[in-house]
């Protein structure tokens, strides 16, 4: 199946000289969104997973489902304020600005092996933010999987050491 057939592409989205990748389109089809959790589950299968931890919002409709498929935890790691119990925060910088991350401090044990899904690989702050998070709470992180990744904006780079997975690069 090729995947890029199910994604919009939309021109100066948030802002001008932008192409977005909209997943919108994949996810309404379901035979779509099933192939790609399935691929995207194939492209893990060997590594020893525990938990897959995914940063809000797209990281939730991609690492949710691929948790199920491997049969293991979900962890949410949400923007901060978000989280009713105590919580581990990390900042990361944002093209105009910081926000920050936070994970439950419950929600990864020490040497629990971590897989890392979201929808997409951009620039890699969020990601390397979200590793930051579960390195500080013991966990080992065995890899990340990404619906699309943007190879154009390296980041992959900040994610040394990180196997990683695309199913989609554009």
């Amino acid at each position: 199946m090729n995947f890029k057939d199910y994604i919009r592409v939309i021109p100066d989205f948030p802002q001008p000289g932008i192409r977005f990748k909209d997943i919108t389109t994949l996810l309404k089809d379901g035979p779509a969104y099933r192939a790609a959790i399935d691929a995207l589950k194939e492209g893990v299968a060997g590594l020893e997973i525990d938990l897959v931890a995914g940063p809000e919002a797209r990281g939730f409709v991609i690492g949710a489902p691929l948790a199920i498929a491997l049969g293991v935890g979900f962890v949410p790691i949400r923007k901060s304020g978000k989280l009713p119990g105590e919580t581990v925060e990390a900042s990361y910088d944002l093209e105009y600005g910081k926000d920050k991350l936070a994970v439950h401090k419950d929600s990864i044990q020490p040497g629990q092996k971590v897989l890392i899904a979201d929808d997409l690989l951009a620039t890699g702050g969020t990601i390397s933010t979200t590793s930051q998070l579960i390195r500080q709470l013991g966990g080992e992180i065995v890899g990340a999987s990404f619906l699309i990744e943007l190879g154009y904006l390296n980041g992959r780079e900040k994610l040394p050491g990180i196997d990683v997975f695309s199913l989609v690069k554009f």
